[in-house]
């Protein structure tokens, strides 16, 4: 016998507009979509019905997991933290990212993110998440044993995407050595002497690996299907090596030059959302919104604060002209959803997944009243 459930009087935001009306779950599915107003099934009284949104880069798991240096929280206690603040904040489907590589800055060991990839399994299983939990592997291809990590992970099925990093100073996020300073030497306290034989270490490293490692990790995603992320691009000579690794997704390009060649080649440019609602990155790179007014923004992620993905859209729409709201909405669910190759969600249309937030909007900041996924009510 098939369950069925009717949410009415809602502001339906569709891919290319907004209407008022009603939307018909069944068995999970969005069974019908009519306009008009109802006196049927829960009454939205005229809050927004989005679409569940997708999240593709979050380090928010890891804030659970190791929360002060040193710290190693149960694993399954911190991923239902962190899927609770998740969910609360409209996320329906969210890309877990998993560091790889170890490095001075306390990265995890071998066989550490692979524990982690098999509690977040067992809590699947177990019936304890709310969201539906993907994995994001992050390979600093700059460390001399990221592809031993990412051995662990060769048959994962969890694994959906992978992000190739390289964190090496003078280039790419930290092209000046003034950020790098700042956001090494004084985070780690190290002496003038120290910290150049930092450096040195680390550009050694990228000389090394980093060429050969990307490659490697694009050959292994390419023959099992899994979307490839670049990372921190600042070139349109990067951008044109991305290309060549058969990359669909920018994250974070770090120059206008970079994110518009990205655009252009048909990569979807990803930013992060606290940086439109800051209003400028934390590491002293380009705004996102300055890439929304120019046309060149696709992709919205939370990064490190799960709540900014449902704020940062409503942002936009109000203060970028060329940018409503269903095309704000739309890089938090239904482009990051074609990115990654999941076509039965991010839009509410006929035969989709039920996966829905109802947001409510009075004055500046969005509230999440209620979340479905699959048509079952998680929040």
């Amino acid at each position: 016998m098939s369950k069925e459930q009717v949410l009415s009087n809602a502001r339906i935001v569709l891919e290319d507009r907004i209407v008022n009306g009603s939307v018909l779950i069944r068995d999970g599915r969005i069974a019908d979509i009519s306009e008009g107003a109802s006196s049927t099934g829960e009454d939205f009284e005229g809050d927004y019905l989005l679409p569940g949104l997708i999240e593709l880069h979050t380090d928010h798991l890891e804030a659970h997991y190791s929360p002060r240096p040193g710290v190693r929280w149960l694993k399954i206690a911190a991923i239902q933290a962190h899927d609770a603040q998740v969910v609360t904040s409209g996320i329906t489907t969210v890309f877990d990212c998993l560091r790889l590589g170890s490095d001075e800055d306390g990265g995890f060991q071998k066989g550490e993110m692979r524990s982690m990839a098999d509690a977040l399994a067992q809590a699947k299983e177990e019936g304890r998440l709310r969201a539906d939990h993907l994995i994001h592997l992050r390979c600093e291809v700059s460390t001399s044993d990221v592809l031993d990590h990412y051995e662990d992970f060769q048959n994962d099925p969890q694994v959906r995407l992978v992000s190739l990093m390289d964190h090496a100073p003078g280039q790419r996020q930290f092209q000046t050595m003034d950020q790098y300073t700042l956001y090494y030497k004084t985070k780690r306290g190290l002496s003038d002497e120290a910290f150049a034989e930092f450096v040195e270490r680390q550009q050694a490293l990228s000389a090394r690996y980093a060429a050969p490692h990307r490659t490697a990790l694009a050959k292994a995603c390419a023959e099992r299907g899994i979307t490839i992320a670049s990372h921190d691009d600042a070139t349109v000579a990067h951008v044109e090596e991305s290309i060549g690794y058969g990359i669909r997704l920018a994250e974070f390009p770090t120059s206008f030059e970079a994110a518009e060649a990205s655009h252009r080649a048909g990569l979807s440019v990803l930013m992060g959302a606290p940086n439109i609602v800051r209003g400028k990155s934390h590491s002293g790179n380009i705004a996102a919104r300055d890439l929304a007014e120019r046309g060149v923004l696709d992709v919205l992620s939370s990064d490190y604060v799960p709540f900014s993905l449902i704020h940062a859209p409503f942002i936009l729409a109000d203060d970028v002209e060329a940018i409503d709201l269903p095309r704000a909405i739309a890089m938090v669910t239904a482009t990051p959803a074609r990115t990654v190759g999941l076509d039965d969600r991010g839009r509410i249309a006929v035969g989709l997944r039920a996966d829905i937030a109802r947001v409510h909007r009075p004055q500046g900041i969005p509230v999440v009243r209620s979340v479905w996924r699959e048509g079952r009510r998680v929040a």
